[in-house]
């Protein structure tokens, strides 16, 4: 008999990060262990794994710790083979990875600004700048289902889990209204292909609990 492997992810419930990784194991088929962290009191077992950063998500895989979660994404993808989550093409591969950074670096940077700008004024300008970036993103998912094509990706899980199911949690508490169906027809699309995908369902937070922990994390960088 196969000796069961030890899989186990340090993460936090609404973290888009920590969300990605949940929605690739069950992508993946593969059973681990969850251990919710505190944003506030970060556990010992937490400040251990990840001294550098001291932050989620950390995946341990049979006593190796990964970190960072595009790492992370890579990892699972090239050590369980099943339900390929990276293109097989190099140049598909690449784009992919080039987007998922700008997803989070520049989309998620402009986003989270937004809900931190007390003035409407301020906070529109960075909304504009928002939907400049993720036009990249919607001329990416023209005929197709996933930007992964028929099933669901790498980019996906980036952008799924930062985008419909983060910032606009966030942007919902403050009457921000970044994104139209109007304006982006086929993000609205691909959102509503998420939704309907068991894995990405199930690791959507709740969405009431979710636009009030976004208006808390936004009352504090704004009081910072």
């Amino acid at each position: 008999m196969a000796e069961k492997e030890e899989v186990k992810l340090l993460g936090i419930w609404a973290s888009p990060f920590s969300r990605r990784i949940e929605m690739a194991l069950k992508l993946k088929g593969i059973p681990y262990d969850y251990v919710e962290e505190i944003l506030e009191h970060k556990s010992p077992l937490l400040l251990a794994l990840n001294p550098i950063h001291k932050k989620v998500p950390v995946l341990v895989h049979n006593g190796k710790t990964i970190l960072e979660s595009q790492v992370i994404l890579q990892y699972i993808d090239e050590t369980w083979k099943q339900n390929p989550i990276l293109p097989e093409d190099p140049y598909e591969r690449s784009k992919a990875r080039f987007l998922a950074k700008l997803v989070d670096e520049q989309i998620i940077t402009a986003g989270f600004v937004s809900m931190a700008r007390a003035d409407e004024k301020g906070r529109e300008a960075l909304a504009e700048q928002t939907r400049e970036l993720i036009v990249n993103l919607e001329k990416e998912l023209v005929g197709k289902d996933f930007f992964g094509g028929k099933s669901v990706g790498f980019l996906d899980l980036v952008a799924g889990s930062m985008i419909p199911f983060c910032l606009e949690r966030g942007w919902e508490g403050i009457g921000l209204k970044v994104i139209t169906e109007e304006k982006f027809p086929e993000y609205s699309r691909w959102v509503k292909n998420m939704e309907k995908v068991e894995a990405v369902k199930d690791c959507i937070p709740p969405r009431e609990k979710h636009v009030e922990h976004m208006n808390y994390m936004g009352e504090r960088i704004r009081s910072a």
